[in-house]
């Protein structure tokens, strides 16, 4: 272990926090940060679509694979990081991740063509898979039991406000700007996130060295996998959706880019309020919020669909769309801890590998109804993904 005076020490359990240490809140808001900075890199394609499809000569479907690739290779890495780098201290994990975040917003905003641009996101799905896999662990050995739902609602924090701020700023900025200097105000934004975890993160051991052994024994219990199922469902569903909402916005309602940029910010602040909801209500009534958060995600989602283009009726489902989706992350990760508080990074792992090849899933078969049927159907058959993977959840009980 580091000999760093800020090392948090490990005890070899599920929140390893030694007794009478502070709370390490600068550290989790280090996390929030990052992931503030992950998710407006990771995301920003859906509010630029239409823009980056016409630069670069491909249709909206094709472009919106960007958020595929981004997908796919975050759920490989989310799985191998924790076992290929089973000992370095995870907060110059942390480190590296935020960098290769940076470096990816940098070299999509000079690709010169489509194929060039998937192989930059290629490194922000490496930093997405990344964080996510040891977010909880990480979060886990910075505060004590009792608070770790409260400090997970932190981190999730930064990924409400990426959607309340930096997404929706993304979309008028590209009207001035344009797209590509869009992404390299992102990378601006990592630039500072790295800055901060450099300067506030402690050195933090690994939680229990996972290796494949430990990924095996997660794979068969028949908690874990259910779990990941439905997890997949619902993320699935939201981004079959959510991927094109830019073209959704135009085809349904005839919003324009300013318009887009308003509904989208309607959405942010919206989540930004269902994460805050969500902490309390799984910590009181676990079953209730995860049936409740994909219910109602489904629901607005059909709404959008089906409104007819009444700009009221569009807004309103948006609103209820964001407040669903918003509480939907700190749902699941709270559900996955109280449901494998010994392996937090092995598992961790595995449900990022499930929400980023159900990001990918939902986006090819979003890009293909759009492309062949229509954005309506989309939206309804994501609507409907989201609605079966709360049923199950709801189902199962964790411990």
């Amino acid at each position: 272990m580091s000999t760093d005076t800020r090392s948090v020490p490990l005890a070899g359990t599920a929140h390893p926090l030694a007794a009478g240490r502070r709370d390490s809140w600068a550290g989790v808001a280090s996390l929030g940060l990052g992931v503030f900075a992950l998710v407006m890199a990771e995301f920003l394609p859906a509010s630029l679509l239409t823009t980056m499809a016409a630069d670069l000569g491909v249709s909206e479907g094709v472009a919106g694979q960007s958020v595929t690739v981004t997908a796919l290779v975050a759920a490989v890495a989310g799985l191998a990081l924790p076992v290929v780098l089973p000992r370095i201290d995870r907060r110059l994990v942390m480190l590296g991740l935020t960098t290769l975040a940076i470096a990816s917003s940098v070299l999509v905003a000079v690709a010169p063509n489509y194929p060039v641009l998937l192989a930059a996101r290629i490194l922000i799905g490496i930093a997405i898979g990344g964080f996510w896999a040891l977010a909880i662990a990480m979060t886990a050995q910075l505060v004590a039991p009792e608070r770790l739902g409260r400090a997970m609602t932190v981190v999730n924090t930064g990924v409400s406000l990426a959607t309340v701020a930096a997404i929706p700023l993304g979309a008028w900025l590209s009207e001035l700007w344009g797209w590509r200097a869009v992404f390299l105000l992102a990378a601006g934004v990592g630039l500072a996130a790295l800055a901060v975890q450099l300067i506030v993160l402690p050195s933090l051991a690994p939680a229990g060295a996972p290796g494949l052994r430990q990924l095996g024994g997660a794979l068969r219990s028949r908690l874990v996998v259910l779990g990941l199922v439905a997890t997949a469902f619902v993320a699935a569903g939201h981004f079959t959706g959510f991927t094109y909402i830019n073209p959704a916005a135009q085809t349904i309602a005839g919003f324009d880019a300013s318009g887009l940029a308003t509904l989208l910010l309607v959405y942010g602040v919206a989540a930004f309020v269902g994460n805050l909801v969500a902490g309390p209500l799984v910590d009181r009534r676990m079953r209730t919020a995860i049936l409740v958060f994909p219910t109602l995600l489904g629901a607005a989602m059909a709404v959008f669909a089906l409104s007819g283009g009444a700009p009221v009726s569009v807004v309103a489902a948006v609103a209820l769309w964001g407040f669903a989706f918003g509480g939907v992350p700190t749902t699941l990760q709270t559900w996955l801890a109280r449901s494998a508080p010994d392996r937090l990074e092995s598992v961790g792992g595995l449900q990022v590998a499930a929400f980023q090849l159900a990001i990918a899933a939902g986006a090819v078969v979003g890009g293909v109804l759009v492309d062949s049927v229509g954005v309506q159907l989309a939206l309804i058959a994501g609507g409907v993904s989201a609605v079966v993977g709360g049923v199950l959840l709801s189902s199962l009980r964790s411990r």
